[in-house]
C-alpha cells in the first residue's frame, strides 16, 4: 500500500465538475473548476476524517495508548 488516494473528476451535466475518492465512502466534492472540485474532495475527506476519529475518541477509555504514523513510512 502506498498510502495514496485515486481520485475520479468528472464533467457535471449541469456545468462544472464532481469528484470522488472511491476508497472512502462519502467523500465526494465539487466546483466549477477543477481545481475548486479537488479542494472541495480535500475538505470532504477532512471532514470525514475529523469525524470518524472524534467518534473513536469518544469510546476510548482513558487508558488507551495513541501513535500517529504516516502510511507512506511505516507500511
Amino acid at each position: 500500500m502506498k498510502g495514496e488516494l485515486t481520485a475520479i473528476i468528472e464533467t457535471a451535466e449541469e456545468g462544472g465538475y464532481w469528484a470522488i475518492y472511491p476508497e472512502i465512502p462519502g467523500a465526494n466534492g465539487q466546483g466549477e473548476t477543477i481545481e475548486e472540485a479537488k479542494e472541495s474532495l480535500k475538505n470532504a475527506i477532512q471532514l470525514i476524517l475529523e469525524d470518524r476519529l472524534a467518534d473513536i475518541y469518544r469510546g476510548l477509555p482513558k487508558n488507551a495508548i495513541t501513535r500517529y504514523f504516516s502510511l507512506k513510512n511505516n507500511l
